[in-house]
């Protein structure tokens, strides 16, 4: 209830939307897997961002 208004930071926007490429790079295996390897890509791209966050 007290996090209701409070905002993502950086770190939480990126693993949410990592999670998320993941999850579509998976779905996208079952059927068509150059759109699997670009969500994959995409993933890899934001994790970087995240372990630069990091440091």
């Amino acid at each position: 209830m007290f996090g209701l208004f409070k905002k993502k930071s950086e770190k939480d926007k990126l693993q949410e939307q990592y999670k998320k490429l993941l999850q579509e790079s998976f779905d996208l295996s079952k059927s068509n897997r150059t759109a699997s390897d670009a969500k994959q890509a995409a993933a890899d791209v934001v994790l970087k961002k995240m372990e630069a966050l990091e440091k």
